[in-house]
């Protein structure tokens, strides 16, 4: 509005003034402007999407660089674009076990004497036998090898608590690591994810380093070191069988190495299935009346059913080569056994070789056995953790938002004036489509109620994704006070800015838990006010419980309008400079939204309000009113001077049937 009063009206990026004939049969928020783009995983987000929400962001998209030339945060940002995902190292998985190193230490030296105790029996036996044959004494012989048995026993049980405490402790800061990275995800990232497949890295991907990272690397270890000296062993008895020994195995060996990489690969399907399955309940649980309401119980089934089933296969194919490999292990042992008992035998029948040096020899072939199945279940436990890995650092490796808690009041001192919010040339995009905003410029006054309306997809919920930096311009500026919001940390803008969103999210938890949520410090008093202002201390007085009456999982116990109300006492108890309202009255009725508009009034004198307009009743007494159409500003004006002057404003009112009063 111009300096007379008068409507101003801006020309769009291209030059022209917009056409106003448009057909405009409600003023909403910004709805679907293109089919969305399946995901590659069900249970992708189901918002609907346009090209204002974040929600439409493709699977594929990246999310939006930085614009030049704009300060850089307090603290580092990793680069936004998602990076490709790891295939997991074992460089990677040692890494996880690293931490613990000297337990692991401990672990290798208890296995390591454990073999010790099991490489010197067969040395017993062959003494055993020698004096049997000699008419000797075998009682201190014998007494020594239950010693060493018993030893054995004793360490093995040992060694196996500290590698259980130690594999839950690593999987205990895996998944730390994962749920404090996940929580701080951009939302971009968010956007673009399933949230049931993000949830499967934490609790199914992370299960799998549980043996991986420590018995895996413990056995393989163990059984190499193991398998060399029962070799040396060997040696020290007959050189020859030996290399029949090695033969054998060596055949087989080449059969094992062929066949783990694919234990791998099968691990990874497998996890990427049961994180479908995640995405399927995630998506169907949360949308659970809608579900029921349209009869798609039988098709929600059959999708999650398909991806379980997906899953049961590629965990049969892992559970194949498993086997596989326990098998050909086995009868590597198997085949040893019989080609040095031949040889052996003939050996003996020369006179090159004795009896006692042929048992002490077939057992150290037994003995095989144990380091044999050590590497094969290593080397198979470790393919398994390999194929989790990969999983776990690509979400480990997911860009994050500053790491600051945001739950604090903002700064502001006692008795500061609200501050006023300007765009100046804010354009955005998402990348691969067509430009949501294209130089957006106008000035919010401090302690002022602006109303942004518009049709659906004109950029409305998207100014507001750029006002709380859940996305960056691709150009202009935005302030708050004398200040641009992109010197700030997200945490300290999200301190100043309350945002209550469209569909008025209610956590999980009681009233009071979902009222402090945002300002944990907030007095009695203060939610008490809160209560009074949006009309919801009549609801307490109803509940039994009061403020501890759980409302259910995303407040299913409440009416939308409760849950709206419930939303704004939230953001009023922040205390913020500045109050975004996206639709925060579409589920009022005529009552409680009168009710609500006072209360918008009266808190503009102490913060600035922005508002978008689903019902023109809501925004008829703001100060401001922004007409948005294909994320540009087309006019800016009071209801009355945009009725008279605005063509497409004037229709839009019509068609909510709030243009009857005359103008003033």
């Amino acid at each position: 509005m111009n300096d007379n009063g008068t409507t101003e009206h801006r020309p769009t990026a291209d030059g022209h003034r917009p056409d106003p004939a448009q057909s405009a049969a409600h003023v909403q928020d910004d709805g679907p402007t293109a089919p969305k783009t399946p995901g590659p995983v069900p249970g992708a987000r189901h918002l609907a999407p346009s090209a204002d929400t974040p929600s439409a962001v493709r699977a594929d998209m990246p999310t939006p660089q930085r614009r030049p030339g704009t300060p850089a945060d307090t603290t580092p940002e990793p680069e936004p674009a998602a990076p490709p995902p790891p295939t997991g190292s074992l460089v990677a998985l040692v890494g996880y076990a690293r931490p613990h190193w000297r337990v692991l230490l401990l672990s290798l030296a208890l296995t390591l004497l454990a073999s010790v105790s099991g490489l010197v029996q067969p040395k017993f036996a062959q003494a055993i036998l020698d004096r049997l044959d000699g008419g000797g004494s075998v009682v201190a012989p014998v007494a020594l090898l239950a010693a060493f048995l018993v030893a054995g026993a004793l360490l093995t049980g040992l060694n196996a608590w500290l590698q259980q405490r130690t594999s839950e402790r690593v999987v205990r800061e895996v998944r730390r690591g994962l749920v404090h990275r996940l929580i701080r995800l951009r939302v971009a990232e968010l956007d673009r994810r399933a949230p049931g497949d993000l949830i499967a890295r934490v609790t199914s991907d992370s299960t799998l380093l549980k043996s991986a990272a420590t018995e895996g690397l413990i056995m393989t270890v163990n059984g190499v070191l193991t398998f060399a000296g029962a070799l040396f062993m060997m040696a020290t008895l007959d050189a020859r069988l030996l290399g029949v020994t090695l033969l054998v195995l060596t055949m087989v060996g080449v059969v094992i190495t062929v066949i783990l990489p694919r234990i791998k690969a099968a691990v990874a399907r497998s996890q990427a299935s049961v994180g479908a399955v995640g995405a399927v309940l995630d998506r169907t649980l949360g949308a659970a009346r809608t579900v029921k309401a349209n009869g798609a119980e039988g098709r929600e089934t059959r999708t999650a059913e398909d991806a379980v089933d997906e899953a049961y296969a590629a965990g049969l194919v892992g559970a194949r080569y498993s086997a596989l490999v326990t098998m050909v292990g086995g009868a590597a042992i198997q085949t040893a056994f019989l080609v040095v008992l031949g040889v052996g035998g003939t050996f003996v029948a020369h006179h090159s070789m004795s009896v006692s040096e042929l048992i002490a020899f077939l057992l150290y072939v037994f003995f095989l056995a144990s380091p044999v199945s050590q590497l094969v279940g290593g080397a198979a436990q470790l393919q398994q953790g390999l194929g989790a890995v990969g999983r776990i650092q690509e979400a480990g490796a997911l860009p994050v938002e500053d790491d600051i808690d945001a739950t604090q009041p903002a700064h502001t001192p006692a008795h500061a004036a609200p501050p006023a919010v300007e765009l100046t040339g804010v354009e955005f995009a998402y990348p691969g489509r067509a430009p949501a905003l294209r130089g957006v410029s106008f000035t919010v006054p401090g302690g002022t109620r602006t109303a942004l309306v518009g049709l659906s997809g004109a950029g409305k919920t998207t100014l507001f994704s750029l006002l709380q930096r859940f996305y960056e311009p691709t150009a202009g500026t935005i302030r708050i006070g004398d200040q641009d919001i992109a010197a700030l940390p997200r945490a300290e803008v999200r301190r100043r800015i309350a945002y209550v969103e469209q569909d008025s999210p209610v956590m999980a938890g009681t009233l009071r838990e979902n009222l402090l949520y945002a300002a944990p410090s907030a007095t009695r008093e203060q939610l008490a006010e809160a209560l009074a202002v949006t009309r919801l201390d009549g609801l307490l007085a109803r509940l039994p419980q009061g403020l501890d009456t759980p409302v259910g999982p995303r407040g299913v116990t409440l009416s939308g309008g409760e849950r709206q109300r419930l939303a704004i006492a939230r953001a009023l108890l922040r205390r913020p400079q500045v109050l975004l309202l996206d639709e925060a009255t579409a589920q009022l009725d005529a009552r409680n939204e009168q009710a609500l508009g006072e209360l918008v009034a009266r808190t503009a004198g102490r913060c600035t309000v922005l508002l978008i307009a689903h019902r023109l009743s809501t925004v008829t007494d703001a100060d401001q009113i922004v007409v948005l159409e294909h994320g540009d500003v087309r006019a800016v004006g009071t209801h009355h001077s945009l009725v008279d002057d605005d063509d497409l404003y004037r229709e839009l009112a019509a068609t909510q049937l709030l243009a009857a009063e005359p103008p003033a």
